[in-house]
């Protein structure tokens, strides 16, 4: 997460990021996705994580 700028301002990076001819949905997915990759750093950041391992067993828990 880049800390120097808003929220408006990373949201207006991505949507001149991207073609011209995107649709209102493509512009909706790209934000949303943007936010996600901030909040997945900053729960790294913040520990906030658990193992490959751990995910392996939750996953397999899903399927009793």
């Amino acid at each position: 997460m880049i800390a120097e700028t808003t929220p408006k301002e990373r949201m207006l990076r991505t949507i001149q990021d991207l073609p011209e001819d995107s649709s209102y949905e493509e512009l909706l997915r790209e934000l949303a996705f943007a936010r996600m990759i901030e909040r997945g750093l900053a729960d790294s950041e913040a520990g906030r994580t658990i193992s490959h391992e751990e995910m392996g067993r939750r996953i397999a828990s899903w399927a009793k």
